[in-house]
């Protein structure tokens, strides 16, 4: 590249920047949320199937450590988080006013049933299968648009925030000026899996959903998979039009090393001082 010049990825990177930090009627609100996705502390209770260790106490240490929310993904065959253990959660995390409760799943009538009954703040649906061993690719936007109309509509008319789990491409995109979910959820394994090899390249694809999203809609814009320590910076000064991140086997990991206080600070020195929104 000759001297002086910039790369189109790098202009769009510049102009995602540019657009949350001087657009119009713009407000300053806190820093992007951090939600800690609890499932592995589950599965590890479920090794030996007694209450060690137990979720509320972890999810009570994780709000106390400076986390701004906690998110389950209960699977059908309950590998991990156990339907039962929803309501717990529940109870404890309406104790904080600042605190949100994000479930995600497949929306089985049996999901959206027990949904609706809890009432969390936000519902993240995903496509993936029972059987899946974890969400691996968004939703086929387009081929579900009246189911996921629907459920939208469902959530939306309980007051329970929706979110789509989707794929950081632009081809289906204009589906959700109909479908008006709450937010989406941008699947990052893509972005982790380039990351170390080219980080502007890895990033380019969310540049564009994100320039989009909010060129177009007024959705909200939430990211989550295989976000950790190395690359969750990065991520959030590019786009910091983000406004959660969920991140949970890779905390689970580090807590490993550095035990659960100490990994969640780590996490909150990375998550930027502020999120420019238009009021």
């Amino acid at each position: 590249m000759v001297r002086g010049t910039t790369s189109s990825g790098d202009k769009l990177q510049t102009l995602c920047l540019w657009r949350h930090r001087h657009q119009k009627n713009v407000t300053i609100i806190p820093m992007t949320k951090l939600s800690i996705n609890i499932n592995k502390f589950a599965l590890l209770r479920n090794a030996r199937n007694q209450d060690t260790p137990n979720l509320i106490s972890i999810a009570k240490k994780c709000i106390n450590f400076g986390c701004n929310g906690i998110t389950v993904h209960p699977r059908p065959d309950e590998r991990h988080i156990r339907y039962d253990d929803l309501q717990p959660l529940n109870t404890l995390i309406k104790q904080y006013t600042h605190i949100e409760f994000n479930i995600e799943g497949y929306p089985s009538d049996d999901f959206v049933n027990r949904i609706t009954a809890i009432s969390p703040d936000q519902v993240t649906l995903v496509p993936d299968p029972p059987e899946a061993l974890t969400s691996s690719y968004g939703w086929d936007l387009q081929k579900y648009q009246t189911q996921l109309t629907d459920l939208i509509q469902h959530f939306k008319a309980y007051s329970i925030r929706c979110s789509l789990f989707i794929d950081p491409s632009l081809t289906q995109l204009e589906h959700l000026l109909q479908l008006q979910p709450d937010r989406v959820e941008l699947y990052t394994y893509d972005y982790n899996d380039h990351y170390h090899n080219n980080k502007k390249a890895a990033i380019l694809p969310y540049c564009h959903v994100v320039d989009w999203l909010t060129t177009h809609t007024t959705i909200g814009i939430n990211a989550g998979h295989d976000l950790n320590l190395d690359n969750l910076q990065y991520l959030l000064q590019t786009l910091p039009a983000i406004q959660e991140v969920s991140i949970g086997h890779q905390f689970v990991c580090d807590c490993l090393d550095f035990g659960l206080e100490q990994t969640m600070r780590r996490y909150l020195e990375l998550l930027p001082n502020s999120l420019p929104k238009t009021a």
